[in-house]
């Protein structure tokens, strides 16, 4: 088997850069050509624009907003949203009532969904069931419409109900109501903030069913998870039905499997056990065990889509009050496009400092760095855009600042490689030796300052307000591609330029000239120095200068001890010829 030598190795890892590139593209190309891809990133609220959407609580008469409410459901609203792939949202409350959700660009109908649903998940035990319509057949077998509920019927349970499935709660009234309920009106009803304490009138998500119901006596804010998947047989088998599978917390636990275990016991309708999420039922199963784990599982009539988006409501926790869009307006950007043109120019001009400082310091090795900062950009780009197609990613303004910041990050990787090479150089090294050598010294360097400018982007992403994110994203995502960039073409390129004649020889355009980088290392405190003929004066003394400053402790004292000798054996040849004189 033949050893893979440095060459070898380098064109293995141009060749997988190589890959990675074309799969990029190629995913960006059938993305435009197919789908709703675009070849740029999308932009974010701050350069763009969006929508606006106003939400205004709904409570029950004589309930108060507090202040902590907004500020949940802000935080709720929020996560919704990420969960939903958006980026660069801003949620925030106006005044002490409303809250403002700006969206960047033209969100879809399943993202304006999750932001309008208040998901007030309540769990109540059936008392009735009957038919969607208020209609009653009478004597004569005719259908007529229930009439309303008379006046002065009572209205109060005449004894104290002793749990949500005590029928002492359906008082005449409340029954005449039940009767004169129809499904067909259900559906411009607002339900939501009905109050928790007392009976429900309402209908299912189809309205095919009419319930009435007791009580809350499980609340959504004790959910602690919930996640759709495919419902499976009592066999392990999918049945390709989806469902939502919800873990309680501790207190919901307890609540959940108290209810179950009273309703084993009961019988028809008040077997059952409605999940109603905004006032209507989406599912009312018969209870066929006590759930004591706190896991039970909501079916019903989901797709995919309407399941995770259920799940992601319920799973960051349901709002402390239902909302009421107030208005949906267009905005615009709130910095604009000049904004990002000053960006990208102050962009440019650190590119080009960069340029010029890396060709007065490595001459024509400064091309390395000038490609490697291409390829950078080319795979951030098409990171970038794709994340926009695919995650719905925005760019921002802050987001723009990290990619400027990188330039210089990335520039900083290459100095220091190059710094090692030439000290390898110096140290008597041929290049192809020294580049190898310089690889494995830099390489701890690189990866350790990597580290730890991904561990401050992460704990920027984390810790910082929203706008900031965007910053931190794109840094800690430029610092990854400035690895991938390093390993698979960086050192790869100078693994291939050793090898040429203009490189290897240290021509003095090549930046890696041994003699111009100072005296060449040979070991044990002994340099040679390049003489002044072939150098300069001037550049001799520099490079003896530069090779003095490198010694080690040791090969100091050691030449020190080395002059010593020489002068006093200088000095007693010195004395010799006066006494012989």
């Amino acid at each position: 088997m033949a050893k893979s030598t440095p060459v070898k190795k380098a064109w293995r890892s141009l060749t997988w850069l190589g890959v990675i590139v074309v799969v990029l593209l190629g995913t960006l190309t059938a993305g435009v050509l197919f789908s709703n891809a675009t070849w740029l990133p999308k932009l974010a609220l701050d350069l763009e624009g969006g929508t606006q959407i106003i939400l205004a609580p709904q409570v029950e008469n004589g309930q108060s907003v507090q202040q902590q409410q907004l500020d949940q459901a802000v935080s709720i609203i929020r996560q919704r949203i990420d969960a939903s792939g958006v980026s660069e949202a801003q949620i925030s409350t106006e005044g002490s009532r409303n809250i403002v959700v700006s969206l960047p660009g033209k969100p879809d109908q399943q993202t304006l969904d999750r932001v309008k649903a208040s998901a007030r998940l309540d769990f109540r035990p059936v008392l009735q069931t009957s038919g969607p319509t208020n209609e009653v057949v009478g004597a004569d077998g005719k259908s007529t419409p229930a009439p309303s509920p008379a006046p002065g019927l009572q209205s109060t349970p005449s004894t104290k109900p002793t749990n949500g499935s005590d029928l002492a709660w359906v008082t005449p009234e409340l029954q005449a109501q039940f009767g004169a309920y129809s499904c067909a009106d259900n559906k411009n009803k607002d339900l939501s903030a009905a109050p928790t304490n007392k009976p429900l009138i309402t209908c299912d998500d189809g309205n095919t069913v009419k319930y009435l119901l007791g009580p809350v006596e499980v609340k959504g804010q004790n959910i602690s998870d919930a996640s759709a998947g495919l419902m499976q047989s009592s066999q392990g088998v999918a049945t390709g039905q989806w469902a939502v599978n919800i873990v309680f917390d501790s207190t919901g636990t307890k609540q959940f499997a108290d209810v179950t275990t009273r309703l084993i016991g009961l019988k028809d309708a008040q077997n059952q056990f409605a999940i109603v999420l905004d006032g209507r039922v989406i599912s009312a199963p018969t209870t066929q065990a006590a759930i004591t784990d706190g896991k039970p599982q909501i079916s019903g009539n989901f797709t995919e889509q309407s399941a995770k988006t259920l799940a992601d409501q319920l799973k960051f926790g349901a709002l402390p009050f239902s909302f009421k869009v107030q208005s949906q307006d267009d905005i615009s950007a709130t910095l604009g496009t000049s904004q990002l043109i000053s960006g990208l120019i102050a962009g440019l001009i650190g590119l080009i400092l960069v340029a010029i400082y890396t060709f007065f310091q490595y001459r024509l090795l400064g091309l390395v760095t000038i490609f490697s900062l291409v390829v950078a950009g080319t795979l951030t780009w098409l990171t970038i855009s794709l994340l926009s197609w695919h995650y719905d990613y925005r760019l921002s303004l802050a987001g723009v600042a990290g990619l400027i910041v990188a330039i210089g990050f990335t520039a900083d990787s290459f100095i220091v490689y190059f710094e090692r090479i030439r000290d390898e150089l110096r140290d008597g090294r041929s290049l192809e030796s020294a580049v190898e050598a310089g690889w494995g010294r830099a390489r701890r360097t690189i990866y350790a300052s990597k580290a730890t400018n991904l561990l401050a982007a992460v704990v920027l992403y984390v810790l910082a307000a929203a706008n900031v994110r965007g910053f931190a994203f794109t840094l800690g995502l430029t610092t990854i591609i400035d690895v991938i960039v390093v390993l698979l073409f960086t050192h790869p390129t100078l693994q291939l330029l050793a090898k040429t004649r203009f490189f290897s020889t240290g021509h003095s355009m090549s930046g890696l000239d041994p003699d111009a980088l100072g005296a060449v290392y040979r070991g044990a405190a002994r340099f040679r120095t390049p003489t002044p003929a072939a150098v300069g004066a001037g550049k001799a003394a520099r490079s003896s200068g530069e090779a003095a400053r490198r010694q080690t402790i040791a090969e100091r004292k050691a030449a020190e001890l080395a002059s010593a000798s020489a002068s006093t054996s200088s000095s007693s040849d010195r004395s010799s010829e006066g006494k012989d004189n």
